[in-house]
């Protein structure tokens, strides 16, 4: 019987009876329609393929941890009506024993989740997804079509997927293979011809994956790896190679897609708050944008906020220009609009403000708005920074226009910010960050308007606090940063607001003395405001929740407002 094929996890007890009832029954109705398994049925099942190492299996994940966040909240819970097919695992194999019903396996969070249930509501039909990752293996190896080594996951795969569809073409059920989701590459950064060998490794991959599923025009969604992680420091020049080979496969593939995932969310680990693994919100952030990439790849995707109806300024105004930077923090990595309430009743955080003009630059480029906004809550996976309360208390204190510009990248450190940069070429940030000034004045200035460059407000890069060798030179790369800023826009009295976190505190650290470092170059520097927030409320090493964030910005706005 059909049922039996599809599923063969038996049940214990009665609720598993009932999801067992209800999925059945959904089965029968919508998601597996019965029709030609070649999949030209209207009513084809989507099938999606997901492979990779630890970030793609979910390591360091929780699914207890998921109602932390609010946008992806309900995903620990059963996706009824989402088959789901997985084997994951090295020596111990953990497998779902035919189709069962997509949840988080165990504790672990996989991007999965967050795909199917962000295209869910964009996609007519149904999907299934068939899963086969483990952590710590290789594509020059494990991964290898050709030779096979260590746990043989190129094989395996094929056995996966093949035994799945066998199960599908069986019960008549009519499917399109419709794309690859791959991450997987950093631990091939530990042997020198896998690394190397990256790029070519790949293309040969998925020429033969597509060759071996007969899927010739098959997608492949290659992950990019989240340069936010530790390996993204200590591991800089590895982590490039491997991203220049990712990124050549997509280049010579017109069925690759390189998909940025540089911005996502990283587990905080201990001691210092680093870590390697994407944790629960990097793996639903990055599940979302591998469904972006695919809807992008049938012509639609993500839609911004609405440009600015009305122009809020006359013309021949001055406008005064504030410039928000900065890493996870600016960006608002663990800040969720869900999570705002109002100032003792006095203001909506959530309120555009139609009065001034919002542009933005997120994730490095990630997120961009739509020309000149209203400024309002506006990050991805309904995120903020501290923009918002900044602008709240700006725009009830000063009187005439006023306009924001906030540019940040959550994967970067300083060194991507100076102006020489570093090995990672492709990581450097300097000529994001200057050409997105220079084109924020100049739009003003072809409305007429003159620009008045009111100051740059700068939260110091958090992962460089937990990393000795980028700590020990934190000051020094800001400096550059501050003077080739004030060069290139002909600015030498441009004012910076440097705001600093407590500095990670760890014993070998904190012979680094960053803070007393930046209290020395501020007390040089008269256009230099150093801004100790050592009390922020929901702070959790080195990411700060949304109710700081809301109160980063107001002190942000209550110094420059002193200060003048």
């Amino acid at each position: 019987m059909m049922h039996s094929m599809i599923l063969r996890n038996k049940p214990h007890g009665f609720i598993q009876c009932l999801i067992l009832y209800l999925l059945v029954n959904i089965i029968q109705e919508s998601p597996w329609a019965r029709g030609d398994a070649s999949g030209d049925s209207h009513q084809a099942v989507r099938v999606f393929i997901f492979a990779g190492q630890s970030n793609m299996e979910g390591a360091d994940s929780n699914k207890d941890h998921i109602q932390r966040f609010p946008p992806f909240r309900g995903l620990d819970q059963p996706q009824l009506d989402v088959p789901f097919w997985y084997c994951l695992g090295r020596e111990n194999k953990n497998r779902s024993q035919g189709w069962t019903t997509l949840q988080p396996v165990g504790s672990l969070v996989g991007p999965e989740l967050s795909f199917a249930a962000h295209l869910k509501p964009e996609l007519s039909g149904s999907l299934a997804i068939i899963k086969c990752a483990a952590g710590g293996t290789h594509l020059g190896g494990d991964w290898n079509p050709d030779q096979p080594s260590g746990f043989k996951m190129y094989p395996l795969l094929l056995q996966e997927v093949r035994e799945a569809l066998g199960q599908l073409t069986a019960q008549g059920v009519a499917y399109r293979l419709e794309g690859l989701v791959w991450h997987q590459g950093e631990n091939d950064m530990f042997v020198p011809e896998y690394m190397a060998g990256y790029g070519d490794h790949l293309i040969g991959f998925m020429d033969r994956l597509r060759q071996d599923l007969k899927a010739p025009q098959l997608p492949v969604f290659i992950g990019e790896l989240c340069t936010k992680t530790i390996w993204g420091m200590d591991l800089r020049p590895r982590m490039y190679a491997i991203s220049q080979g990712q990124k050549k496969a997509a280049a010579v593939d017109k069925h690759a897609f390189y998909v940025r995932n540089a911005h996502v969310g990283v587990e905080m680990g201990q001691p210092v708050g680093l870590h390697y693994h994407y944790g629960t919100l990097g793996q639903l952030e990055q599940g979302v944008e591998f469904a972006e990439a695919y809807l992008r790849h049938l012509g639609k995707g993500r839609k911004g906020n609405p440009s600015l109806s009305k122009w809020p300024y006359k013309e021949g105004e001055t406008v005064r220009l504030f410039i928000l930077a900065g890493h996870r923090n600016m960006e608002g990595e663990w800040a969720f609009v869900q999570d705002l309430e109002s100032d003792d009743g006095a203001r909506d955080w959530r309120r555009p403000i139609s009065e001034v003009a919002f542009k933005y630059t997120l994730g490095g480029g990630v997120w961009q708005s739509n020309g000149w906004e209203a400024l309002s809550p506006a990050g991805l996976y309904g995120t903020f920074g501290p923009e918002v309360s900044f602008g709240h208390v700006m725009q009830e204190a000063l009187s005439g226009p006023m306009g924001m510009l906030k540019v940040t990248h959550s994967g970067s450190q300083i060194i991507d910010w100076t102006p020489e940069g570093s090995e990672a070429k492709d990581r450097h940030f300097y000529p994001v960050w200057i050409a997105c000034i220079q084109e924020a004045v100049a739009d003003l200035e072809a409305c007429g308007h003159p620009v008045d460059l009111a100051g740059v407000f700068y939260h110091l890069g958090e992962n460089d606090m937990s990393f000795g060798p980028y700590r020990r030179q934190a000051v020094s790369r800001l400096k550059r940063l501050m003077e080739q800023t004030r060069a290139d826009l002909k600015a030498p009295e441009l004012d910076w607001f440097v705001s600093q976190q407590p500095p990670t505190d760890q014993e070998a650290l904190n012979r680094l003395n960053v803070t007393a470092e930046l209290t020395e170059l501020a007390a040089a520097d008269p256009h230099l405001t150093h801004i100790k927030v050592f009390d922020l409320p929901q702070q959790d090493r080195l990411l700060i929740g949304t109710e700081g964030i809301v109160a980063l910005g107001k002190r942000l706005a209550e110094t420059y407002l002193q200060s003048r």
